[in-house]
């Protein structure tokens, strides 16, 4: 839900200046799954875009799609690799040239955090996840919620209504006063839902804001990234690793390990949790081969980083030497390994059910 507003708003703007040949949304192949998802509720064309040997867009594969069937680009920057886009710019002005938009995928906004604009990157519209971002609860401990923002373009183009702001006391020898109003932007896309969202969440969120201030939220984007480039030091030795460059708040490497044919991503992931780690992500992004994602965030400490790390170096070592360990793990925790298939196809949701 976080994405379609923007996706809609995109629509809405090609409608109002007569595109309807606009039908296509390109996204790179790296992107998170909810952007062809969002692409394809609003009625568009999803097209994917390779990324090149560095892990950003192909701009050559990208120019060759910009067209004036193009709506727009969806791109999450730093991308689910964990790295920058470093031809943003640049990608910014091929979307633009042919008429397209730049939407802007905020799931990785806390490695750029007081640090970067992405207004000033180029992006039309974005949305910024507050769970991820901004400490919120996500899923069921939220709901999860994302706010939309957007440059002049798109801004009247905002679901509705929106806080207003005037100026009630304009007297040079007064301090000025304000009044707030609720009114519906000149071209809304309308109400989605509740126009406040989830209140709780985004109270949540404002209060981590002025916490930490403009200099604490720069800060955490900076722990953040040293503790993913530090993780990262310590297991390239171990992992392959499918881009060489210097991640940024998370980073990906493959579960393919030299010496360990019949080892997986998923025996790995299931080995860690018999030292008390919660897996990370695995299989995705989905252009790396057995992809375990690892993103630590700003609040871990050196002596956790390296635990996970020492947990992960072992488990290496164990796929090589001794792989039936990891084909029957977890061996510590209440349950053992699960019929993940079986599970999604046939659930038991009454828990009283023996």
């Amino acid at each position: 839900m976080r994405l379609y507003p923007g996706v809609l708003m995109i629509r809405a703007y090609h409608e109002a200046h007569q595109d309807r040949q606009r039908t296509r949304m390109l996204i790179p192949d790296s992107a998170h799954g909810t952007n062809p998802a969002s692409t394809t509720m609003a009625g568009y064309e999803t097209v994917k875009v390779s990324s090149d040997a560095r892990g950003n867009v192909d701009l050559r594969a990208l120019s060759a799609q910009c067209d004036d069937s193009v709506a727009g680009l969806m791109l999450t920057n730093p991308n689910t690799l964990g790295l920058f886009e470093e031809h943003v710019l640049e990608i910014a002005g091929l979307v633009h040239e042919c008429g397209g938009l730049l939407y802007g995928d905020g799931a990785n906004l806390n490695a750029i955090l007081g640090i970067v604009k992405p207004a000033e990157l180029g992006f039309d519209v974005m949305h910024f996840n507050l769970h991820k971002t901004f400490s919120t609860p996500h899923g069921g401990g939220g709901p999860g919620a994302g706010p939309v923002g957007a440059n002049k373009v798109l801004a009247s183009f905002l679901p509705g209504p929106t806080v207003a702001e005037e100026v009630v006391d304009a007297d040079a020898e007064a301090e000025e006063s304000y009044s707030y109003r609720l009114e519906m932007p000149a071209q809304s896309i309308g109400r989605l839902k509740a126009f406040y969202g989830n209140f709780g969440v985004f109270v949540k969120a404002y209060t981590y804001i002025r916490m930490l201030g403009a200099e604490g939220l720069r800060e955490v984007s900076e722990n953040a990234v040293l503790n993913a480039n530090y993780l990262l030091s310590r297991l390239r030795d171990s992992y392959p690793l499918p881009y060489e460059r210097t991640c940024m708040h998370e980073f990906v490497l493959s579960g393919r390990l030299p010496g360990a044919a019949d080892v997986h991503t998923v025996d790995i992931a299931k080995r860690l949790m018999d030292f008390g780690f919660h897996p990370p992500t695995v299989y995705f992004p989905l252009i790396v081969p057995e992809a375990l994602m690892i993103e630590p965030t700003e609040t871990e400490s050196r002596e956790t980083l390296d635990a996970f790390a020492d947990a992960l170096i072992r488990i290496a070592q164990e796929a090589r030497e001794n792989p039936d360990v990891l084909h029957s793990a977890p061996h510590r925790t209440p349950v053992g390994r699960l019929d993940d298939v079986r599970a999604a196809r046939q659930p038991i949701l009454n828990c009283l059910r023996n």
